[in-house]
């Protein structure tokens, strides 16, 4: 269990907003009489933090939630269950690389149906087809872009980094959050930066090298291809298990994020402020479509209900995020960050976020 060491008031989020909408201009009010008790978070922000609390209380591990719903000031609201620290988001950062490439599309800087060629150090482990093409072949920026988003396609995804260009990427993320991520770097970038703690020899495996060893079992074996990988004594690697190699990668705080800076993103997403309609309903649609989320919040939604997502996993962490009805932009759309972390099996954690739709889909529905 965590929350008890990371709870944060949920009246926090409609502070921030009451703030916001203050008129630089005004003088301070002086009259106590006049002045306007602050506004109570909608009912359904206490319901859901206790349903949240219980979720985190029955999985092993550390649960994170982030939950702010946009619209008038009667359903407006949200919770942070996120601790104030960074979270790190597997295959969610695939969501800011679609943002960024579409953002590109709307300036006339690229479009949809340039071509990018396949190298062998595209290469990278994970869900999809692009593994079963040859280099050498070509795909247009939109199939890369669908195959990273629904497919959740590591290869598909380094390819769009490579053509926006990692700084660039991570530049266009702070001017959208204004704080909150860690440095987003390629997928494959993440093996060579876990592995590479352990032998300065990884630095010279090629793309193919660091491919083969998902044949290995995650775990010993997988240390022990590396070994082999590099013609090293398996002793050269140290003692430290497969578990602690990435526990110090998280350290890191590469591909993290605070929940709410993810949030953000996602807020200024659903309400039309980051890219074109066209691009908006695009990622949004690619989002609805995606292959991966059917274990996680979706499988506790109500049927039929629209949900942005993409989920992503790696060694004891997981997240699904997105937008719950996102066509209402501003005006009711809600916006979910969860992740948890150290949760044992992967079953686990997938009944968490399960459990977490459930209570999303008992909130009331926005302006009823």
């Amino acid at each position: 269990m965590a929350l008890s060491s990371r709870r944060l008031q949920p009246l926090a989020l409609v502070a921030l907003a009451l703030l916001a909408g203050c008129d630089r201009g005004s003088p301070p009010a002086t009259d106590a009489a006049t002045a306007e008790a602050p506004r109570q978070a909608p009912a359904w922000v206490a319901a859901l933090e206790r349903e949240v609390e219980a979720i985190d209380a029955a999985m092993p591990g550390d649960f994170g939630v982030y939950v702010h719903r946009l619209g008038p000031p009667a359903d407006a609201g949200g919770l942070d269950l996120g601790g104030r620290r960074a979270w790190y988001l597997s295959s969610t950062i695939k969501v800011p690389v679609a943002i960024a490439v579409l953002e590109a599309v709307d300036a006339g800087e690229l479009s949809l149906d340039e071509e990018m060629q396949l190298k062998a150090s595209d290469f990278v482990d994970g869900s999809g087809d692009m593994l079963q093409h040859d280099p050498g072949e070509r795909f247009g920026i939109g199939t890369l872009l669908e195959k990273s988003l629904r497919d959740s396609d590591s290869t598909a995804t380094d390819m769009l980094i490579r053509r926006i260009g990692e700084d660039h990427l991570n530049a266009r993320i702070a001017a959208w959050t204004a704080g909150g991520f860690g440095q987003v770097t390629t997928i494959q970038q993440v093996r060579r930066d876990a592995y590479g703690a352990l032998h300065p020899k990884v630095a010279g495996l090629d793309s193919r090298q660091i491919l083969a060893l998902r044949q290995a079992e995650a775990g010993e074996p997988r240390l022990q291809a590396l070994a082999a990988a590099l013609g090293v004594p398996r002793a050269e690697l140290g003692d430290t298990s497969f578990e602690q190699v990435f526990e110090g990668y998280y350290a890191r705080g590469l591909n993290s994020a605070t929940l709410p800076a993810f949030g953000r993103m996602l807020e200024r997403l659903a309400a039309g402020e980051l890219l074109s309609p066209d691009s908006t309903a695009l990622l949004l649609g690619h989002m609805r479509a995606i292959t991966t989320g059917s274990r996680r919040i979706q499988a506790g939604l109500p049927p039929g209900a629209d949900f942005a997502q993409k989920t992503g996993t790696q060694q004891q962490r997981a997240c699904n995020v997105g937008i719950l009805d996102p066509e209402r932009g501003r005006d009711g759309a809600t916006v979910v960050v969860a992740c948890a972390e150290h949760f044992g099996e992967l079953a686990q954690a997938e009944q968490a976020f399960q459990a977490l739709g459930r209570a999303l889909g008992a909130m009331p529905s926005a302006g009823g």
